[in-house]
């Protein structure tokens, strides 16, 4: 398609769009008495307007039947998460019994690495990308510390990390693959963010997975900015585990409930350890209060505690949504508009004297819906201005600014405003 930067075309876009109505389901913050373009989706997503019913109908059931809630109100709390199974198995391409919800992200990848990182003194080594999430840097060197004591092995020795080549901005799939290789039999573990948050880009996780398969590693990946996001298909591409946040691209709300993924053919693995508590015990034998751990089987068997439903109650209503819509339409107008929002970008770099370089990847099979934008020229002020005139964008420094039009809420006529505003707050 030949895109113009023009009103008349960005609303043309709008009246094609199948996702339009979605639009009016979530409730957008206003700034100068106008509803804002709101590019933090990656960040934290809006609040669907359907949410607060979902949280109300919680508050009245234990209002009115307190712990009776637990069985008798209309979704009882004690398989409420059993709800998430079906639309969850979608979003993320896993049968329902691998899906689960608990805890938040980086506790649910501690609590998988318990399982699937066990180091031995010849196979230890972890396998991570540069710069990822500060809060996997720590997880990873936390554990090594952990396992230190009976190994004697050290962060520097055994975290791997995968380096950008001088001069470029994303990683290369042959050096993911060569790393993997070099590393051979000390690799334990690929853990990767399917997503980078900074750059934005994609990995081929199908390919990695196999890869590290060969190398006689563990696979899993941190789905933070990937869940709800992009086309996913964890169980087929034979993925050993995977954790991801839902208050990003599904709307949950602000550090909600995590989701986790264990590939079934771990089910019945009775020599994987694991931390245990009562919810992961048989659902059928849970209140005889037994002393031995007889895990449910899938991954509610890894549960530790009973569910915060006041917190899954926000994350449902978003769930419910993403089964009405499905992946397929999202990701279809996901391309389109991060295509449209990457041609409004180069357009008003024509008519500037500042220039725009965008780090991720131009390859739509290496992106998703985020464009990170290094602002040649410009510093912290243009970020300033944005702010202050509408668009809710973030900053990453030296001065990079992370767009993330998301598909559910952003429309085209957002673009093109927001190529307007940065023009003229470049131009003054």
């Amino acid at each position: 398609m030949t895109f113009e930067n023009t009103l008349e075309f960005a609303q043309q876009l709008d009246s094609q769009d199948s996702l339009k109505k979605y639009q009016d389901e979530f409730i957008f913050p206003q700034v100068n008495g106008k509803k804002v373009v709101y590019f933090t989706g990656n960040s934290l997503g809006l609040q669907p307007k359907r949410t607060k019913a979902y949280v109300d109908e919680v508050m009245n059931d234990w209002a009115n039947l307190a712990v009776e809630g637990h069985f008798y109100s209309e979704k009882p709390w004690w398989d409420y998460h059993e709800r998430f199974a079906n639309p969850l198995s979608k979003i993320v391409g896993a049968l329902p019994s691998e899906v689960t919800v608990m805890n938040t992200l980086t506790v649910n990848l501690h609590l998988l690495m318990v399982s699937f990182y066990q180091p031995t003194k010849t196979r230890y080594k972890i396998i991570c990308e540069e710069k990822a999430f500060p809060s996997d840097q720590y997880m990873f060197q936390s554990q090594v510390h952990f396992h230190s004591r009976n190994l004697g092995i050290k962060p520097e020795d055994a975290i791997v990390e995968i380096k950008r080549r001088e001069g470029e901005h994303n990683i290369r799939l042959e050096d993911v693959l060569a790393k993997i290789a070099e590393v051979g039999e000390d690799l334990a573990l690929v853990l990767i963010g399917g997503v980078n948050y900074y750059t934005g880009q994609v990995f081929d996780m199908k390919t990695i997975t196999e890869a590290g398969h060969k190398a006689g590693a563990i696979v899993g990946w941190d789905l933070a900015h990937a869940a709800g996001n992009i086309k996913l298909d964890l169980h087929d591409w034979n993925v050993d585990f995977a954790a991801w946040c839902s208050y990003k691209y599904m709307n949950s709300g602000p550090g909600n409930a995590s989701g986790c993924f264990i590939h079934e053919k771990h089910h019945n693995d009775a020599n994987l350890p694991r931390f245990a508590g009562w919810w992961g015990h048989n659902k059928e034998r849970r209140f005889k209060m037994e002393q031995t751990f007889d895990p449910i089987h899938g991954a509610d068997g890894w549960q530790i505690s009973n569910l915060p439903i006041l917190s899954l109650a926000p994350y449902l209503a978003s769930v419910e949504m993403f089964d009405e819509i499905g992946m397929d339409a999202l990701i279809e107008k996901r391309d389109r508009i991060t295509s449209y929002l990457e041609f409004i970008l180069h357009q008003i770099d024509k008519e500037v004297n500042s220039s725009f370089e965008i780090i991720t990847p131009s390859n739509p099979a290496e992106r998703a819906s985020q464009l990170s934008v290094l602002l040649h020229g410009e510093g912290r002020s243009l970020f300033d201005y944005l702010m202050k005139n509408g668009v809710i964008t973030d900053w990453r420094e030296p001065n990079v600014i992370r767009l993330a039009p998301v598909p559910l809420y952003c429309s085209f006529e957002d673009m093109y405003n927001f190529g307007q505003i940065l023009k003229k707050g470049i131009l003054g």
